[in-house]
This record gives structure tokens, C-alpha cells and sequence, in this order.
């Protein structure tokens, strides 16, 4: 391990997760390969509890999904629930962002400050399983920040269907776009933070809405699904 301060605070589930989320996002495994409990559990020399503990865990940071009866998979979409859960954000953290902007709290946006300068941090290759991770916690720290329950938990949902971790990936295939990636990320969640510590939730949701729509552009470009399929989704303000 190369940070064993880090390491020391994580159960063993945690561990194999990061280690099963790590290869995800590096492609080592691909959409729809299934993930044996007794293959990793042999892999890694451990029992097979905290490697069904970690599934679990792969399974809520949606990246795989449960089969009844059958195991667990990597998260396998097609281009129409890819568009939809992408409309379906732009839709929710526009929302949410509006809202929360009227009633965000000091230590939330600490918060998401703190995220950010996590972020910051995390530029190479390497660091894209954790960035995924800190990006996740940014949008639903925002979306929890709105106050709204039943829309944190229908978010939930949605993110877990739209392919962040297929985005990073694309990233190891395509090591050019790297830097130019991580900046303009950066700057667009510097910039939602910005609208939410002013309290100007227009200024708020259009920030949101435009993270999302560039993101957008991202699937375009490096999944090849058209992008006029996403716009032919949206839905208005």
C-alpha cells in the first residue's frame, strides 16, 4: 500500500472494494463480466464474506448490479437508459441546485470546498478511481444540500445509471484528454459552488444543468453515443 495512514481507518470490505472499483475504472473488468465471490475471494487470499460485503458496496456506488439468482455483474447499459439518466440529471441536479441554493448550510459548503481541493489533488491516471468516487459525493452532497428526501432518493437511482465510471475508463484510452478533463471539471464545480455560497439559485441551476450537458459531450465523444439523442431528451428549465 502506498499510504498505510490511509489504509489503517478501512475494513477489509472497504479495501476489496476500492481494489474491485479500481479495476473497473481502469477496464479491467468490462461491462457485463460477472464478478465470482470465490474467484476474488481466492484472488486476494480472503474469505468470502467481506468479498460479498465489497459487492454489495460495487453495487450501491453503481458500477455493478445484482442478478437474482445469478451474481453480480458489472453494470452492463444501453445508449437509451444512458440518455435518459442523463437528461434525468441534468432535470434533478438543476432542481436541486435551485433549491439548494436557498438553504445550504456553512459546513456544506465547506464541504464541497473540501472536495474540490480533494480533487485537485487526484491527476493522474492512477487517482481516477478516487476521483470518481469525490465526484460522486460532490453531486450528491448538492443534491442532500436541497433538503428534499424523496429527490435525494430518486437521484440515487438515476446517477446509478448514468456511466461516470465508463467516462473515466475512457480516460485510460484516451490519456490525451487527461488534463484538459480534470481542469474543465474543476472549473465547473468550482463554479455551481460559487452560485450555491452566493445564494443565487438561477445562476445555481444553470451551472448544474451546464456540468451536465458537458458531460454530455463527453458520452458523445468517447462512448459514440450521439449526442442529439441527449438533447432530443431534455427537458425544459
Amino acid at each position: 500500500m502506498n499510504n498505510p495512514v490511509l489504509v489503517q481507518h478501512k475494513s477489509l470490505k472497504e479495501e476489496i472494494f476500492d481494489f474491485l472499483h479500481g479495476q473497473t475504472i481502469t477496464g479491467k473488468f468490462l461491462p457485463g463480466d460477472w464478478l465470482r465471490q470465490d474467484e476474488i475471494a481466492n484472488q486476494l487470499g480472503v474469505s468470502m464474506t467481506p468479498v460479498r460485503e465489497a459487492l454489495d458496496l460495487l453495487v450501491a456506488s453503481g458500477l455493478a448490479e445484482r442478478i437474482p439468482y445469478r451474481g453480480v455483474r458489472v453494470m452492463e447499459l444501453t445508449n437509451q437508459e444512458i440518455t435518459e439518466a442523463c437528461s434525468l440529471r441534468m432535470v434533478l441536479e438543476g432542481l436541486a441546485a435551485h433549491e439548494a441554493a436557498s438553504v445550504i448550510t456553512i459546513p456544506q459548503i465547506q464541504h464541497l470546498e473540501e472536495i474540490i481541493d480533494q480533487m485537485r489533488l487526484h491527476v493522474n491516471l492512477s487517482d481516477m478511481s478516487h476521483a470518481r468516487q469525490l465526484s460522486r459525493e460532490f453531486h450528491q452532497t448538492i443534491v442532500d444540500a436541497s433538503g428534499n428526501q424523496l429527490l435525494s432518493m430518486i437521484y440515487q437511482i438515476v446517477s446509478n445509471r448514468f456511466p461516470d465510471w465508463m467516462l473515466y475508463e475512457a480516460l485510460f484510452r484516451h490519456p490525451e484528454l487527461l488534463e484538459n478533463s480534470l481542469a474543465r471539471e474543476h472549473t465547473e464545480h468550482s463554479t455551481l459552488v460559487k452560485a450555491l455560497k452566493d445564494g443565487n439559485p438561477e445562476l445555481a441551476c444553470q451551472s448544474a444543468r451546464d456540468h451536465i450537458i458537458s458531460l454530455g459531450r463527453d458520452i458523445e465523444e468517447l462512448l459514440g453515443i450521439p449526442v442529439h439523442l441527449i438533447k432530443a431528451k431534455e427537458y425544459p428549465a
